[in-house]
């Protein structure tokens, strides 16, 4: 293991509130973020970038996105003005070979980005490339593109993965800490990542009924599963966040290096 090679993050984003609120989890990630060299670039697999065929962000000025509805004034007008890299974005094509990637000039950075991105990098000076969940592959074919995404850890580029473990907003309640399922998923992903089996973290639907409702949207497991591709054997790893909230949503967090 080289000793400048950066970790791997995975974060369990939230609310988009996350933004401007400052709580624990807000806090964990301000905490991360100091705790880190500055990198090149971010790499970010966010769970509010979904695609048919496979997208990375080309641009030198992303906007931001609010793709929500229901919340503040303030979190609407909420800008983070990272720039792009068409640099990075051009390396994430020819590194996913054979594979096809669309460089793409419209999309930008979702709240999945900005939210844990803004509490990183607070003065938005690092530049932030978005690769999109391609939602034709497999979960098999997404943790490979993990682990083919892994040698930029080693260029100084920060490779995270936004979305949550367990989230399931069709059984979300605030009356409701947290369903037993809920917490007996969370609890044995995390036991699996701590034991380098990233198997059965694949093959969610193999682990019966807790596995079925805590991943109801796919889209925010998979982004853990390309943080999982990008990992090495045997490196450190630390949990942060370890809570569910309204009941069905995991703010569980994995760094991994």
């Amino acid at each position: 293991m080289t000793s400048n090679r950066l970790p791997v993050i995975f974060f369990g984003h939230g609310s988009p509130m996350n933004a401007i609120e400052s709580n624990d989890y807000s806090k964990s990630w301000k905490e991360i973020g100091e705790s880190l060299p500055k990198p090149k670039a971010v790499l970010c697999i966010s769970a509010h970038w979904v695609s048919y065929g496979l997208e990375v962000t080309g641009m030198e000025k992303p906007r931001t996105i609010h793709d929500f509805l229901g919340f503040p004034e303030e979190l609407s007008e909420f800008q983070y003005p990272a720039p792009g890299s068409i640099e990075l974005a051009n390396q994430v094509v020819e590194q996913l070979r054979p594979h096809s990637v669309h460089l793409d000039t419209r999309w930008g950075l979702d709240h999945g980005s900005w939210v844990v991105l803004h509490w990183l990098f607070p003065k938005a000076d690092v530049p932030v490339v978005q690769l999109s969940v391609d939602h034709s592959l497999s979960f098999e074919e997404h943790y490979h593109l993990g682990r083919m995404l892994r040698d930029f850890r080693d260029e100084n580029i920060l490779v995270i993965g936004s979305g949550n473990l367990v989230h399931n907003l069709s059984m979300a309640s605030w009356d409701v800490k947290a369903y037993d399922w809920a917490l007996k998923f969370d609890e044995k992903v995390k036991y699996w990542i701590m034991e380098g089996q990233h198997d059965p973290i694949i093959h969610y639907e193999r682990q019966g009924s807790e596995a079925v409702f805590s991943v109801s949207s796919k889209e925010h497991y998979i982004p853990l599963l390309y943080v999982l591709g990008a990992s090495y054997p045997e490196e450190k790893i630390a949990f942060f966040n370890e809570d569910v909230m309204a009941g069905s949503i995991s703010m569980r967090g994995v760094r991994i290096g």
